[in-house]
């Protein structure tokens, strides 16, 4: 096996965002081939990005995604443990990611389910008690089921339940674990806005055909 540079080193660092040691090992495993030291990490982040996620995340950025078109844009906050991993390219890719995740998904309102206000979830819970399809039923299945489907609705609502756009075999919040592991720091997402082009504008609607006729009535007298 070849000798590992320094510079390989640093190079892998500066692209992953992992810890030197972690990039050292990666390419001395993967006989110094840099894209099969970045696969090695990815395999082995996932295993230990749970123990990633006690630890405080207070560093990171905020990111925009601007859907083609300029309709609809996304502002969001992604944590992490240090401004150097904030600024590498891994994280930086998952903040455009998950930016455009966001956009994606126009029935998202939360990040988490655990956001979700009790209101809401009460809500949910009223209208399903009262659909038809449950008419008759004993209140213990009525129960079970608008549990279910309180459960559903509730991961409809929530960012990081979502499937990723880019790998739907795997959720949002998967894929969030899977960066951490890479890098070695735990990461949140914490917070997005979503714009949609004209919402909240009242729009007044014209009757060209109307108006036509009315000019033209006034261009006769």
């Amino acid at each position: 096996m070849n000798k590992i540079s320094a510079q390989l080193v640093k190079e892998l660092r500066d692209k992953t965002g992992a810890g030197m040691m972690d990039c050292k090992k990666a390419l001395a495993e993967n006989d110094g081939d840099p894209t099969k030291a970045t696969e090695w990490l990815r395999q082995k982040g996932i295993a230990t990005a749970e123990k990633k996620a006690g630890r405080t995340a207070a560093e990171g950025a905020i990111g925009s995604y601007i859907h083609t078109g300029a309709r609809i844009g996304v502002l969001i906050e992604i944590n992490c443990e240090t401004d150097f991993v904030a600024r590498g390219e891994v994280f930086q890719e998952l903040l455009r990611n998950v930016a455009m995740q966001v956009a994606a998904c126009p029935n998202v309102e939360y990040v988490t389910t655990e956001e979700i206000p009790e209101e809401v979830i009460d809500r949910e819970k009223s209208i399903e008690m009262g659909r038809d399809d449950l008419e008759g039923k004993p209140n213990q299945m009525k129960e079970k089921i608008v549990e279910g489907r309180i459960s559903k609705r509730l991961k409809e609502l929530a960012l990081l339940e979502q499937p990723f756009i880019k790998d739907s075999s795997m959720s949002v919040a998967e894929m969030v674990k899977q960066i951490a592991g890479t890098i070695g720091e735990n990461i949140r997402v914490r917070r997005f806005t979503r714009y949609n082009l004209g919402e909240g504008i009242d729009v007044k609607k014209t009757d060209f055909a109307a108006e036509v006729a009315a000019m033209q009535g006034n261009i006769n007298k």
